[in-house]
């Protein structure tokens, strides 16, 4: 997957967006994005490498009202499970 590659799997109602190698503004800018796109209830799961998205994504989906339903960080950076909230 690219750096702004987005894969669904309609079937399981789940999203992956790729933002590795992106600096801050552009991972939650794009996140806001994808999250816009959902349907209510779906998941989406980023992935990113920038420092800063650990803040400025738990922030997005505060200000949203979505849900984030996990965090993590390993050693390919961060990831981030995200639930669209309901209409």
């Amino acid at each position: 997957m690219n750096a702004l590659s987005l894969e669904a799997d309609a079937h399981a109602g789940v999203v992956a967006l790729d933002l590795v190698g992106l600096k801050c503004p552009l991972p939650v800018l794009r996140a806001r994005k994808a999250l816009r796109a959902l349907a209510p209830g779906e998941l989406l799961i980023v992935r990113c490498t920038d420092p800063l998205a650990a803040i400025d994504i738990p922030h997005l989906v505060n200000e949203t009202g979505d849900a984030l339903e996990g965090q993590a960080h390993d050693e390919r950076g961060l990831v981030f499970h995200i639930r669209r909230r309901g209409s």
